[in-house]
């Protein structure tokens, strides 16, 4: 955990919440001097919050595609609610001698609301800002899953390689910042409540929310290089994507800009199109076949491999180069405990038939989806196994599940060092079930034309990582702690394409 991603963190919050009192405050106002608008400004901001958060933010992202702009959007519309419900209610609540009083001056309607009534009601408004910016600090730990950056990442790694000091390291951190900035804006409402509002001193917490957002700018901005690259949410593609910018910035002037994770999904999506955001990624053939194309093996001509046809289709349709094979498959794989294993004699998939009915099957929950033939349903027919009962599991949690007992049969990838953490044997895959997933970088074809050594350097690491060598590369970043640039420099220097 850093720093950056401490500010980073408080960035999205203050964004959100600056937005949401710039809607929330005249939508409030709205609702209170009209009484048609009323129930439906208050419906529509109870439903609102009523959308799951991962929703929402997915909802908006097809609109906005990933970063920190779809979060701080995201958090602005659940932010809505205590802001415009308190800002009704403190106005209702207005003594009506007050109001009285001004309409007997002869003050105008919105003179009198904004210029009397609303400093007065300002006390309870601000409540709800307060509860808004609070509830946004832990409502901004999603942004980790549309690469928004900030703590949400560092906990969603600390859960799925069961490092529990950095789980509760980071919560503590989100407990911290939430207490003090509800103390700061606790003592502050305190104070307005004492003076009954003041149309000079309720603007200095707003104006504290201003200027702490204005700091914090250099931690919002998206930095840029010649080449621009999103770090996975897996240390695998992490490790590759810092492959590509040693070598770069090694072998030529070029900067390459490594901005905030990002799942294979998104990334995809940031890479296609005219309204790119970055310029390669790593991914996989059959990834490309089944999740990107959504196709199928059967789909796949015959004669012609995944991978040669995957390439083909990713120029064809996309103008996107899949370069060489890196050498390393992280494709689907069964695993069960070495005890499990040394017990029934289990060395393939096969080898399930006969007990499979004293077993529990777990996966992350898109195995046990409908689409595309990679599935549960798919497998347990090919093979003919008959489990005991199958849970599905977030595929951040898999691994302790495993690890804690909670199934005996788990579909896992090749080459993850979670494998070798939690005591797993890989059962070969003897009846050819699974496709083949061969890592590749995908790579624009715009950015090949501006920098056309680029390719030369890419193609430097085709068929030099093994399955083991990743294998273990993941083993040392995700069990043994080490950081991912300290493993990726010591593997392309062993591999002598880097010095030392």
């Amino acid at each position: 955990m850093s720093w950056d991603a401490v500010f980073e963190h408080l960035f999205i919050v203050l964004a959100a919440a600056i937005l949401s009192i710039a809607a929330g405050l005249p939508l409030g106002i709205w609702a209170y001097v009209s009484k048609r608008a009323r129930p439906v400004i208050l419906r529509v901001v109870d439903l609102l919050q009523t959308i799951p958060s991962l929703a929402l933010l997915g909802i908006i992202m097809v609109v906005l595609d990933p970063g920190k702009l779809t979060v701080v959007v995201g958090i602005t519309l659940y932010s809505l609610l205590p802001i415009v419900r308190n800002t009704c209610l403190g106005l209702q609540e207005v003594d009506p001698g007050v109001k009285e009083a001004a309409r007997g001056m002869g003050m105008s309607k919105p003179y009198r609301v904004l210029m009397v009534e609303f400093p007065l009601a300002f006390p309870t408004v601000f409540t709800g800002i307060r509860i808004a910016v609070v509830n946004a600090i832990g409502t901004a730990v999603f942004a980790a899953f549309v690469g928004g950056g900030g703590l949400g990442g560092i906990i969603t790694q600390g859960i799925r390689i069961m490092d529990m000091k950095l789980i509760l390291g980071t919560t503590a951190v989100l407990m911290v910042i939430a207490v003090v900035l509800d103390l700061i804006m606790g003592w502050f409402e305190s104070q307005m409540r004492k003076d009954k509002g003041g149309s000079k001193k309720m603007w200095i917490p707003v104006i504290a929310i201003l200027v702490a957002f204005c700091l914090l700018l250099p931690y919002g901005r998206s930095s840029t290089g010649d080449i621009n690259l999103y770090d996975g949410d897996y240390s695998e593609t992490q490790l590759m994507h810092h492959m590509v910018k040693m070598l770069v910035e090694d072998q030529t002037d070029l900067t390459v800009n490594i901005s905030d994770q990002m799942s294979q999904v998104n990334n995809w999506n940031s890479l296609k199109g005219d309204g790119h955001t970055c310029d390669l990624m790593v991914s996989y053939d059959g990834t490309l076949l089944t999740t990107f194309f959504h196709e199928d093996t059967p789909d796949v001509p015959e004669g012609m491999t995944i991978y040669d046809y995957v390439k083909e289709k990713a120029l064809e349709d996309y103008d996107l180069h899949v370069m060489g094979k890196l050498g390393f498959e992280n494709t689907y794989a069964i695993g069960v405990p070495e005890e499990l294993a040394a017990e029934y004699g289990l060395t393939t998939i096969s080898d399930l038939i006969p007990i499979a009915d004293q077993l529990v099957f777990g996966a992350e929950q898109e195995f046990f989806t409908l689409e595309g033939s990679m599935k549960y349903n798919p497998f347990v027919e090919f093979y003919g196994l008959n489990f005991k009962d199958y849970i599905p599991v977030d595929m951040g949690l898999k691994y302790a599940s495993i690890e804690n007992g909670t199934f005996d049969v788990a579909v896992v990838y090749t080459t993850d060092g979670l494998n070798r953490k939690v005591g797993l044997k890989i059962l070969e895959d003897d009846k050819s079930f699974f496709p083949d997933y061969n890592g590749m970088f995908v790579v624009r074809g715009d950015i090949l034309e501006q920098y056309p050594e680029l390719e030369g350097i890419l193609e430097q690491l085709t068929g030099v990582i093994s399955t083991e060598d990743m294998a273990e590369m993941t083993y040392q970043v995700d069990v043994q702690g080490r950081s991912v640039d300290e493993v990726a420099q010591e593997f392309l220097v062993s591999r002598g394409l880097l010095n030392a």
